[in-house]
């Protein structure tokens, strides 16, 4: 089953070669990898996508846990949570699809970046089965050039709150 893990750490160095060596050594691989700080500037937020079965997942978090970097961390697929994607697309758009790419943008909520057609670089942002199907939609349209994902973020729904006081 596919987790998004995240996992707030000192930000120090090293921190996060500790935390994919945990994965790598174990033979565990991650899908995406995301890392910034957060409000507290000696703590980032380091969220990843994984999959395993439930002996896997718990053999990471018993692991995670162990981890002196590791300040809390979260398996955000296990209770509600809000999660999303940014991808860039950068398209060479015929000119003769042009009308069809600007209704599918409308269509979508894109941001166009770059509107050259030779160029035509969008903006989306949503869950990775929107990105899916954006990327789908542009293929029948469009010569797809690059992609740019980040992998998804997520953040609990309601009160809970992942924090280094937690």
């Amino acid at each position: 089953m596919r987790h998004i893990i995240s996992i707030l750490l000192q930000n120090e160095a090293g921190a996060l070669t500790r935390v994919a060596s945990l994965f790598s050594t174990r033979g565990y691989n991650i899908e995406s990898l995301n890392v910034a700080p957060t409000e507290h500037p000696e703590v980032s937020r380091l969220t990843l996508v994984t999959i395993g079965s439930d002996q896997v997942i718990s053999q990471i978090n018993t692991q995670l846990l162990k981890m002196v970097d590791v300040v809390n961390f979260a398996d955000m697929t296990l209770g509600d949570h809000i999660e999303r994607e940014l991808s860039l697309l950068k398209l060479r758009v015929p000119q003769e699809s042009a009308e069809q790419i600007q209704a599918l943008n409308a269509e979508r909520g894109v941001r166009v970046l770059d509107d050259s057609l030779d160029n035509f670089t969008l903006e989306l942002t949503g869950t990775g089965s929107q990105i899916d199907d954006l990327i789908d939609r542009v293929m029948g349209i469009a010569d797809i050039l690059a992609v740019v994902r980040s992998g998804p973020l997520a953040i609990a729904r309601g009160q809970q709150v992942l924090s280094a006081e937690s």
